[in-house]
C-alpha cells in the first residue's frame, strides 16, 4: 500500500489529497512519494535481531488446533443441523465485529457510528475471541504505515507461517514496538464504548465468545453440553481466527494486484469468503478508508453498514471516486482489472 495513508504528517496522497487532486495523480507522483516516505519515516534497526519464541503461545495455539483437526474428525456434524448452523452464525458475528468493527471503524474510520452501533461492534468483536480493541487497532495502524517491513508485525515476507500465525508465537521485532509507540490512537481513546470494551475486555470475551454461544444451543434445541462446547469452542473459534489471519497470510501471497503491482497485497476470492469481505485487499492497501473495503463489495460487511446506515446508526461512509479508481488502476496496477482491457496492448504494459 502506500507507506503512512495514516500520518497526518505524511507527503503521501490522504484521503483528501486524492479526492481534491484527482487529475493530477500520475505514477511518477506516486512513486516519488513512496520512495520518501520510505526513507523518512522508516529507518531499519541496526545489527541482527535474535527472535525469541514465546512457548506459552505455541502450546496454546498447538493445543487448540490439535484438537480442531481432532473435532472436524468426530465432529457429526449432520447430528443437529441447528447446532453446525450455529457454527456459521457465531462466524458471521465475530466476523462481523472484526471486518465492520475493529477493522473499518475502529482502525481506519471509514464511516462514523452512532452509540447503538458501537455497542454492537464491540459485543461482535468480543465474540471473535481476539486482543482488545486497543491493541488490534494499534498493530493494523503499524501494519499499513510500515507494510511488510521489519516494523510490520506480521511482515508476509518472512513467509506464510509467520504472517499467518507465526508472528504470534515469538517476541514483536523491536521496530514494531518502537513504531507501535508513535501511533497516535487518541480517537480510540476518545470513544467511552471502546474503552469500556478495552477495559473489560477478558469479561466481555468470556461472556460472548464462550459462555453465551455455548448456552444457547444447550437450552434453545436442547443440544448436548460436549457438543455445544467442541462446537463453539475447538471449532468455530480456530475457524475465525484462522479466517482472519488469511487476511495477512494468504492475501499478502497469493491473487492479483490489479490496483498497485508494487506491494504485496492481493486480491484473494477465497479470503473475500471467508472474511464476508476483506479479500479485496490489494485495493484496501491502496484505499484504506473506504469502506467498502473493495472497488465492487456486495459482500456481508458491507451490506450490514449499508443497512445501519439506512437507519441513521452509520453516517459519512468514505469512499474513493470512480475516476480516482480508473486513474490509480491504470498507472499503477498489474493489468487485470477489467479496464484493460479497453486499452490498446501496448499502452498497458506495466514497466
Amino acid at each position: 500500500m502506500v507507506p503512512n495513508i495514516l500520518s497526518t504528517d505524511s507527503k503521501t496522497l490522504t484521503e483528501k489529497d486524492l479526492q481534491n487532486e484527482e487529475s493530477s495523480i500520475t505514477t511518477k507522483t506516486i512513486d516519488e512519494n513512496n520512495e520518501q516516505n520510505r526513507s523518512e519515516n522508516y529507518t531499519r534497526s541496526e545489527g541482527k535481531f535474535k527472535w525469541e519464541l514465546k512457548w506459552m503461545n505455541i502450546l496454546y495455539i498447538s493445543f487448540l488446533h490439535l484438537c480442531f483437526v481432532y473435532a472436524c474428525f468426530t465432529f457429526n456434524f449432520f447430528e443437529n443441523l441447528m447446532t453446525t448452523a450455529w457454527i456459521y452464525g457465531m462466524i458471521i458475528i465475530g466476523g462481523f465485529g472484526v471486518t465492520g468493527g475493529v477493522h473499518r471503524f475502529w482502525t481506519h474510520r471509514s464511516y462514523k457510528a452512532k452509540w447503538q452501533l458501537r455497542i454492537i461492534l464491540a459485543v461482535c468483536f468480543a465474540a471473535a475471541n481476539m486482543n482488545n480493541i486497543f491493541e488490534w487497532v494499534r498493530d493494523h495502524r503499524v501494519h499499513h504505515k510500515y507494510t511488510d517491513t521489519d516494523a510490520d508485525p506480521h511482515n508476509s515476507n518472512r513467509g506464510f507461517f509467520f504472517s499467518h500465525v507465526g508472528w504470534l508465537m515469538m517476541k514483536k521485532h523491536p521496530d514494531v514496538i518502537r513504531k507501535g509507540y508513535e501511533i497516535d490512537m487518541s480517537d480510540v481513546l476518545a470513544d467511552p464504548i471502546a474503552v469500556f470494551a478495552i477495559k473489560y475486555s477478558m469479561i466481555l470475551k468470556f461472556i460472548f465468545a464462550f459462555l453465551l454461544p455455548v448456552m444457547l444451543p444447550v437450552y434453545a434445541w436442547n443440544e448436548t453440553w460436549y457438543r455445544a462446547f467442541v462446537s463453539q469452542i475447538f471449532i468455530r473459534s480456530i475457524l475465525t481466527l484462522n479466517f482472519t489471519w488469511s487476511v495477512n497470510s494468504v492475501a499478502h501471497i497469493w491473487g492479483s494486484r490489479p490496483f498497485d503491482a508494487h506491494i504485496n497485497p492481493t486480491e484473494n476470492l477465497f479470503v473475500n469468503c471467508a472474511t464476508v469481505g476483506e479479500g479485496s485487499h490489494n485495493y484496501h492497501h491502496v484505499f484504506p478508508w473506504d469502506y467498502k473495503g473493495a472497488e465492487y463489495n456486495s459482500f456481508l460487511t458491507t451490506k450490514l453498514i449499508n443497512f445501519f446506515a439506512k437507519i441513521g446508526w452509520a453516517y459519512d461512509l468514505k469512499e474513493p471516486s470512480k475516476k480516482l479508481i480508473k486513474i490509480v488502476t491504470m498507472n499503477r496496477g498489474d493489468g487485470s482489472h477489467s479496464l484493460w482491457e479497453a486499452v490498446p496492448y501496448s499502452a498497458n504494459k506495466i514497466e
